[in-house]
């Protein structure tokens, strides 16, 4: 095992509906966050996505502490940011259980179980039925 401390990083995964995240966070002087190679403000071009993504680092206040690189696929750009921040609560888990309690009940913890719902033979959608006529 490599015992050198400055290149050791801790991993966790996020998910949500079907996008995957698999978040690197390493203690580091600079902080930087970067998604699939680019910057965060680049990937999520929306501030509500970025938002959501840094959630998880403001509510454990530590957003100039690490420097985060994410691999994001599958799904759409909101549930990769739902993914990603999913992914980085877990990392900070492993990084100081400590945190737990202040994450736990945010709700940044629980993978977010809803996803589409399958559609049904004889029905249009999911639940959508078609037309009824009496005759």
């Amino acid at each position: 095992m490599d015992t050198n401390k400055k290149d050791k990083y801790i991993e966790g995964v996020g998910r949500r509906k079907t996008a995957i995240a698999r978040v690197r966070i390493s203690k580091n002087s600079k902080p930087t966050f970067a998604v699939n190679g680019k910057k965060l403000s680049e990937y999520f071009d929306l501030k509500e996505h970025q938002h959501i993504a840094l959630e998880s680092l403001k509510k454990a206040s530590m957003e100039d502490s690490f420097s985060i690189s994410a691999k994001v696929l599958g799904g759409g750009i909101a549930a990769q940011a739902d993914a990603v921040r999913h992914g980085v609560a877990r990392a900070l888990i492993d990084f100081n259980i400590d945190l737990r309690p202040d994450l736990k009940h945010a709700g940044f913890l629980k993978r977010d179980p809803r996803a589409k719902e399958r559609k049904k033979f004889g029905l249009k959608k999911a639940r959508k039925a078609p037309q009824w006529s009496k005759r």
